[in-house]
């Protein structure tokens, strides 16, 4: 993953909008106005964070995975410009939830009082996250929500991850030529994310009307780049005859395809996920045709902001366990050098949402 610089100065530069009675303002850091909260239960307060410096924020991945390497930076760059107290990220060794529910209580032991996870099992973490609520914590659910529909932190802002694998799969069958043979590589069987991914690719073969063969969903192979190299070059040694095109919809079996691909010299056409600098230097080459990326850096400056409103009591969510879509974005040779800026454009956009229509503040 490339690590981008901070977007959250360029998001508080946006000019004021009038909104509607119930929601907040963000106000510009530019503007020469003090920013603080409106009159209480008047709902007209600002989202422009007033003080800040109690709160500290945790940001706490499943466990290693470079998927999350960018909430470090723009975590630390959003606690610089929003003037808190502290971001750390922290991590477990090891994708255990009874591991992550302990580091959990040891942070908040060090006086982390506001927390945006990424849940080692989406069906238990909301037990997890209630706890945390008891005890007076602000909680978001980053990266990924829930199974089940519910959620117990106060918002969840990820991907919408069917919606992205669906983008994916269309890239690839357009990349394919609209017929041939499809496979799918994507995480761990078990996680309600693959299962949703998995879903949203079959969505557009579907569509194809039958001229579309899905050989496979393959799936448990993103627990390293290791075992992703090893099933992606099993299935070209078997297989790689009868396939037109590979999608991937998790990290590691991305990256393992776009080396196989290039390094076998495979006329499959090949549709992975997220920015890994390999991934992006073969979509300029030809040899892998387009990546959906998606937008960790937003979900860090969102989601750190959001939580510092909610720790302070500045403002609630009117909906608490609001869901809301970080983004995903297609990515060709034809934007490879300006994309990024899409996703600028949609944290931005998030900022807005949340404040007009998700939070209440003063």
């Amino acid at each position: 993953m490339n690590l981008r610089r901070s977007a959250v100065s360029g998001i508080a530069a946006i000019a004021l909008l009038a909104i509607a009675s119930t929601a907040c303002t963000v106000k510009s850091s530019d503007d020469g106005e003090q920013a603080g909260p409106a009159a209480a239960g008047t709902g007209k307060g600002s989202a422009e964070l007033a003080d800040g410096s109690g709160t500290k924020v945790a940001l706490v991945p499943g466990g290693a995975h470079p998927y999350f390497q960018p909430w470090k930076q723009a975590g630390a760059d959003a606690g610089k410009t929003l003037k808190l107290g502290d971001v750390t990220l922290d991590e477990t060794a090891e994708w255990d939830q009874q591991k992550q529910n302990n580091l959990l209580s040891t942070l908040a032991a060090r006086g982390y009082n506001a927390f945006g996870v990424f849940g080692v099992s989406p069906t238990d973490i909301n037990t997890t996250f209630a706890d945390l609520k008891s005890q007076g914590f602000a909680v978001a659910s980053l990266g990924s929500c829930p199974a089940g529909g519910t959620n117990e932190a106060d918002f969840c802002l990820s991907t919408d991850v069917e919606l992205a694998a669906y983008k994916a799969a269309e890239a690839t069958i357009e990349a394919m030529g609209g017929k041939g043979t499809l496979v799918h590589l994507t995480g761990n069987n078990v996680d309600a994310n693959t299962q949703l991914r998995i879903k949203g690719v079959e969505k557009a073969v579907k569509e194809s009307g039958g001229k579309i063969d899905l050989l496979q969903n393959i799936t448990d192979i993103d627990k390293d780049l290791q075992t992703a190299q090893k099933a992606v070059s099993d299935l070209l040694a078997t297989k790689g005859s009868r396939i037109q095109g590979i999608v991937s919809t998790a990290y590691n079996p991305a990256v393992a395809a776009a080396e196989a691909v290039q390094e076998t010299g495979s006329k499959a056409k090949v549709v992975a996920i997220d920015d890994d600098a390999k991934i992006l230097s073969s979509i300029k080459t030809g040899s892998v045709s387009a990546t959906v990326v998606q937008n960790p850096v937003g979900q860090a400056e969102i989601g750190a902001w959001a939580l510092a409103l909610l720790q302070t009591g500045q403002c609630t969510m009117k909906q608490p366990g609001q869901i809301a879509d970080s983004g995903s974005f297609v990515v060709t040779k034809d934007n490879v050098g300006d994309y990024d800026e899409a996703r600028k454009a949609r944290t931005a956009e998030l900022k807005k949402q949340f404040a007009d229509e998700y939070l209440s503040c003063g």
